[in-house]
């Protein structure tokens, strides 16, 4: 039951059992593929709304994504450079990747997108943060993992960086100097920000991440997307 406040405020409180995304879906009568790229695909349906009417809306569908917030025992993040045409940046950006891969376990596509973008491997895996990364127009469903216990790692055999990723290199940054920068406005990746405020927060627990999710958590909003 929703806990009902008379505050002067209007609305009500949502007591902690309520604070869940539900999953629901409107009828879809009409979808059309307006376009398709190597991953993605616009597509625009039309809906029906509760009250009855029809709406249109356009959006992509997307293989979702994995992110690492890969933190050390001196407390820095392992960083790289993105270019990132749609928005004209280059920008600061944890290790990531789609899950392209079919049947790939979550944990092991992190692992593999770990290797393969900064040479580091990590003997402990919790899951930070899932997250819908703009829900109003992409089905982009995106987990970061908190990776410890690093070391170095080659890349998968027959993996070459490539396009973008072959001008990435590793850096360092102190969790403490990431936040104070996602605060201040100057890193905008959605995985970096939502990946270093929830570890920032989760290392505030002084619990040595124990609250955090096991790393083969369920992830059940995302499996409920259609990405493909």
């Amino acid at each position: 039951m929703n806990a009902r406040v008379d505050d002067g405020l209007g609305g009500h409180t949502l007591s902690r059992v309520d604070l869940v995304d539900q999953p629901v879906s409107w009828p879809v009568t009409a979808e059309r593929v307006i376009g398709a790229g190597s991953f993605t695909a616009l597509l625009q349906d039309d809906i029906t709304a509760p009250d009855g009417t029809t709406l249109k809306r356009e959006y992509l569908r997307h293989p979702g994504a994995v992110g690492i917030i890969a933190l050390d025992a001196r407390g820095r993040v392992a960083l790289v450079r993105q270019y990132r045409h749609a928005v004209r940046h280059r920008l600061i950006e944890p290790p990531a990747g789609l899950l392209d891969v079919a049947g790939e376990e979550y944990v092991l596509a992190a692992q593999r997108e770990l290797a393969e973008e900064v040479g580091l491997a990590a003997d402990t895996w919790h899951v930070l943060v899932d997250l819908f990364t703009t829900p109003g127009i992409i089905a982009e469903g995106l987990r970061v993992y908190l990776a410890r216990d690093l070391h170095p790692a080659a890349a998968p055999d027959g993996f070459v960086k490539e396009g973008e990723e072959a001008e990435m290199e590793l850096s360092w940054a102190p969790l403490s100097d990431l936040v104070d920068a996602v605060l201040t406005g100057a890193l905008h990746n959605p995985t970096l920000v939502s990946g270093v405020l929830a570890a920032a927060l989760a290392e505030a627990r002084n619990d040595d991440f124990a609250s955090l999710r096991p790393a083969d958590a369920p992830w059940p909003a995302r499996d409920g997307l259609r990405t493909s």
